[in-house]
């Protein structure tokens, strides 16, 4: 039976895939079933930031597998106490939380904001509240999905939690108008990613800052996808020069080839965690802790934070003077950009689709916006490789004598 066709039959047809089988992997690039090669400009949403099969995180990885793996949090392993220290150090924050996946560390901050509300900040229990954004993407759990403002992540999913408020994205007004007695935490990706790289309005996440401190509220930034290099800052908050309450971090964590999350945070907030009150079974095992760590070095070392400065500010300038009426608008920070396709020419799918006819794979979001998020480690040839290829492709569907509409 052919992949696709298995995959089809026996999965449960949560994603529509593009029609290409993947095998193989190397840095920058990926290859089929028949050994075609492509750039990935994708990266797993910001979880192959380092690139494919890195040598040093596999050499991490394999290591580590052959001395201990998952021991269980009831006891304490050699591994997990540097990596946690490491990140904490980056992060310019005290404690962490080890987890999984991005939304299993957002659902730690939840925890986390509403506990500190009750003990810390003195909120009638369960009475807390907590500020969101509209257009926000933190996960896929029934907690997270009930404060998004996507039908189709909401849709036959409820009942949902209350305690969450829904505000516009880039918008002070609205959040100072929100915030009440009983609020705990602002809750905020610094650029919106499943949204479309939605970039908010300089100064604002500093502004942001200063509301929550002046009303004791926490703020929680999510930076799953934004992290760990992606904006040419280690974090995107750095571009700002504030600090959070609380950081949300997975995806790139995991090297690209473990999912490993973390959410964390100043002492006031991580101290509300008791034995016993939080947990998870594979949570910072060490396996997860190696290569977590080996993960952050590999960044420092090789430079990708700058590397993602540089190259970002390459794409964004090529990205904006590719002039041509199929492509609306560009967004983004670093090497992630959000490319506006106007749906009255073509759909952003049409857009990857033909993308990965000439050996580009990207993804599409909300029809529209075509991503452009290579892993860090591409090399500026392969880049300017395949911004070639999307020009290519935006002036094959202009030049098209029957556009296909949205």
């Amino acid at each position: 039976m052919h992949p696709i066709e298995a995959e089809r039959r026996f999965s449960a047809h949560n994603y529509d895939p593009l029609p290409v089988v993947l095998a193989r992997g190397q840095g920058a690039h990926l290859f089929d079933t028949a050994g075609r090669r492509y750039v990935d400009m994708m990266s797993a949403y910001s979880a192959a930031s380092h690139g494919h099969a890195h040598p040093r995180i596999l050499g991490a990885l394999t290591e580590q597998a052959h001395r201990l793996a998952v021991p269980s949090r009831a006891y304490y392993n050699d591994r997990l106490g540097p990596f946690l220290a490491e990140l904490c150090r980056l992060a310019g924050l005290d404690a962490a939380l080890p987890m999984n996946t991005g939304a299993e560390a957002v659902e730690t901050a939840i925890k986390a904001a509403r506990r500190w509300g009750y003990r810390v900040k003195g909120v009638p229990r369960d009475m807390a509240n907590i500020i969101v954004a509209m257009g926000n993407f933190h996960g896929r759990t029934t907690t997270i999905v009930g404060f998004s403002s996507e039908p189709a992540y909401r849709d036959c999913f409820g009942p949902f939690a209350p305690g969450f408020r829904a505000v516009p994205f880039g918008d002070l007004e609205a959040i100072a108008r929100a915030i009440t007695p009983e609020t705990v935490a602002v809750l905020i990706e610094p650029i919106q990613g499943e949204a479309g790289i939605i970039v908010p309005p300089a100064g604002w996440l500093k502004q942001v800052r200063e509301l929550c401190s002046a009303n004791h509220v926490l703020l929680i930034l999510d930076e799953v996808q934004s992290g760990l290099g992606r904006t040419g800052a280690w974090f995107a908050f750095q571009h700002e020069g504030i600090a959070p309450d609380g950081l949300i971090l997975g995806k790139a964590l995991g090297g690209g080839v473990l999912p490993v999350s973390a959410f964390v945070g100043r002492r006031e907030v991580m101290d509300v965690f008791t034995p016993g009150s939080h947990g998870s079974t594979f949570g910072g095992n060490p396996l997860a802790a190696a290569v977590g760590l080996e993960a952050l070095r590999v960044i420092a070392d090789e430079g990708l934070v700058e590397r993602s400065r540089v190259l970002g500010a390459h794409m964004l300038s090529r990205l904006r003077t590719m002039h041509c009426p199929v492509l609306k608008e560009v967004r983004g920070r670093g090497l992630w950009a959000g490319a506006e396709i106007d749906p009255r020419v073509a759909s952003a799918r049409d857009v990857c689709e033909r993308l990965l006819g000439k050996g580009v794979l990207s993804k599409d979001t909300h029809d529209t916006v075509v991503r452009l998020a290579p892993p860090l480690v591409i090399a500026r040839t392969d880049l300017d490789w395949a911004l070639d290829r999307f020009e290519e492709v935006l002036h094959d569907i202009a030049r098209a004598p029957h556009p296909v509409a949205a």
